[in-house]
């Protein structure tokens, strides 16, 4: 039973005096028998009034609004979580079985999102993998983790080329990503054969082995698996997500679990700034801190969201492995 101490900062600086900033938080850890949250604070500039509610996906939701002129907002996550290993599923030796009661769900709430695809240009090409990647007598808890160990292999680990915003078109077509990337993928695959999967956000616990994205947010996707439930796959480190893992929020895609969103007034540019540590309860970890920055200027008439249009990944991946031909020709 491992307690892990998060820490997640957001802070937004603008150029200039903005207000009516309205914003939705998704920073509060799932609570279930295997996931138990010790102590939780949360501190935000203004100290505004935050109404919480449970979304359509269980997920609790905060919203505040900032109406006084401000040129920074300051959100702060700190929250103590204890983690319970979840038993893994036990397969079945009738596999078909599992896929009959897979088909049941078809037109089954809530399991209709879950297994919506979204179409995209190479939605063909995946399409053929899948069905060479799955083997008839396998169930779907054996075909589940064979395609988060495709994504694994296949997908290559690149910090920068992508951002939460980038489409599936182009994940695919640069094999290439970070967590939410890998996570978008798996579950598309799953659902092309029928298994209902969500994308999770988190954050993965140091496991004092060594994984991808440790001490940082994360995600990962979680497949309905019959006669067990929801089981978590991590692609990114090909692993079942269990107690290193501390789920924040689920939802069909990423847009259903941005820890943090919202949109203000003003005339004004801002800059996003988000650090995150994630430790073991009496470790004192250092934070790893993204950096984004986002230029927005628009009439104070209307409002100004604080998450702005992906650049264009491809192109900077290929800028990127263009320089490092140049570099190796030049040595």
């Amino acid at each position: 039973m491992p307690e892990f101490k998060i820490q997640h900062i957001t802070r937004y600086t603008y150029d200039g005096p903005v207000r009516d900033s309205a914003n939705q938080i998704i920073l509060f850890p799932i609570v279930d028998i295997y996931q138990e949250v010790l102590k939780h604070d949360l501190s935000i500039t203004g100290n505004p009034l935050v109404d919480t509610h449970i979304d359509y996906y269980g997920n609790e939701v905060g919203s505040f609004t900032l109406s006084e002129p401000h040129d920074q907002l300051v959100i702060s996550s700190n929250v103590i979580v204890n983690t319970h290993h979840r038993p893994l599923p036990v397969d079945d030796i009738f596999p078909e079985h599992q896929w009959d009661a897979l088909k049941d769900l078809k037109y089954t709430v809530p399991y209709i999102d879950f297994l919506r695809l979204d179409y995209f240009e190479g939605q063909d090409d995946l399409q053929g993998i899948v069905e060479a990647e799955k083997i008839n007598h396998e169930t779907p808890y054996q075909v589940a983790l064979r395609f988060c160990e495709y994504v694994y292999r296949n997908f290559e680990y690149i910090k920068g080329v992508t951002t939460v915003e980038t489409r599936i078109d182009e994940i695919w077509k640069l094999k290439a990503g970070v967590c939410q990337d890998f996570a978008h993928m798996l579950t598309e695959m799953l659902r092309m054969v029928g298994i209902p999967a969500r994308y999770v956000s988190g954050y993965i616990c140091p496991n004092r082995n060594g994984m991808r994205g440790e001490g940082a947010t994360h995600a990962w996707a979680e497949a309905f698996i019959p006669n067990f439930g929801w089981l978590g796959l991590d692609p990114t480190n090909n692993c079942i997500a269990n107690e290193t893992h501390v789920r924040l929020a689920v939802g069909r895609n990423f847009s259903d679990c941005s820890p943090v969103k919202g949109v203000y007034k003003g005339p004004y540019g801002h800059h996003l700034n988000v650090s995150v540590s994630v430790g073991y309860k009496d470790d004192e970890p250092e934070p790893e801190v993204n950096l984004f920055v986002d230029k927005v200027v628009k009439p104070s008439t209307s409002p100004v969201t604080t998450s702005e249009p992906a650049k264009n990944s491809y192109q900077r991946y290929l800028e990127m492995i263009q320089q490092q031909q140049q570099q190796q020709q030049q040595q």
